[in-house]
């Protein structure tokens, strides 16, 4: 039965997919269902992914043809580079340049419980690389460099909502703030071996413009940060709790500094 293929903007999983225990007539099925769809969208592979299914499950066409049935599959090995144009039924109509391995061998499980082996190279090996990417949840997307991302995410009017990056541009907002947090610890530190009443005194000065501009950065960190924080629905909800915390501790940080510095200036 033909089936319909997930495509954007509804949101890609970021759960793995679970494997086939059960070979039975319900696998039989799922199978059958993802060679239907296939050929019907003119594709070269299909995860059980891409139409709804969280099995880990693939068929993938070989270089005669004919249909590969990918139970179970797992990248065991890999040798060298290859760069190709690859297009994802995800985004209908993009395309992208993406490293894969030129080389692997996989192991597998046919629909008869029994396990299997294959090495494959060239065209072959991209597609099932790319459908043992869909157990993961994952696209092609997700291969890509930052700068690749950018310009696909231009070239396809999405926010990249559909995954959770580990690091943001409000990270560097964070560094200039913990490096003026440095700054003024030592400025501290240093009072302890200034007698001078003149030379304290211009010490608490420059803790007052730290702090202010300490506080000014914070303020523009926790703003910046939500609206960044936008762009990424997948992961909004554990990145408001992580900004709002991050703030308050650099908060605290910033008055103990500056209270031990009141009390010794």
């Amino acid at each position: 039965m033909i089936k319909q293929i997930i495509q954007y903007p509804t949101p890609l999983s970021v759960e793995f997919s679970t494997d086939v225990r059960q070979f039975d007539e319900t696998l039989f099925s799922l199978i059958e269902d993802l060679k239907d769809t296939m050929n019907e969208n003119n594709l070269q592979g299909l995860a059980a992914f891409q139409i709804g299914s969280y099995y880990n499950v693939a068929v993938v066409k070989d270089e005669n043809g004919e249909i590969l049935e990918l139970i179970n599959p797992r990248l065991i090995n890999h040798k060298g580079r290859v760069t190709t144009e690859e297009k994802t039924a995800y985004f209908p109509g993009r395309s992208a340049n993406i490293e894969r391995y030129e080389e692997i061998s996989i192991v597998y499980q046919k629909r008869d419980g029994k396990d299997a082996s294959l090495r494959a190279s060239g065209a072959l090996a991209v597609v099932i690389q790319r459908k043992i990417d869909y157990t993961f949840g994952a696209t092609f997307l997700h291969k890509m460099g930052k700068d690749q991302k950018d310009l696909f995410e231009r070239g396809v009017d999405i926010g990249l909502s559909d995954y959770c990056p580990t690091s943001f541009n409000r990270d560097k907002i964070l560094k200039v703030i913990n490096f003026l947090l440095i700054v003024m610890l030592f400025n501290f530190i240093a009072s302890f071996v200034v007698d001078a009443s003149e030379t304290l005194a211009t010490m608490w000065e420059y803790q007052l413009y730290g702090s202010y501009g300490a506080l000014l950065l914070n303020v523009i960190y926790f703003f910046y940060a939500q609206y960044e924080g936008k762009r990424y629905n997948s992961c909004s909800s554990c990145q408001i709790g992580n900004i709002i915390g991050t703030t308050l501790v650099s908060l605290v940080k910033l008055a103990l500094l500056m209270g031990l510095s009141y009390s010794s200036m």
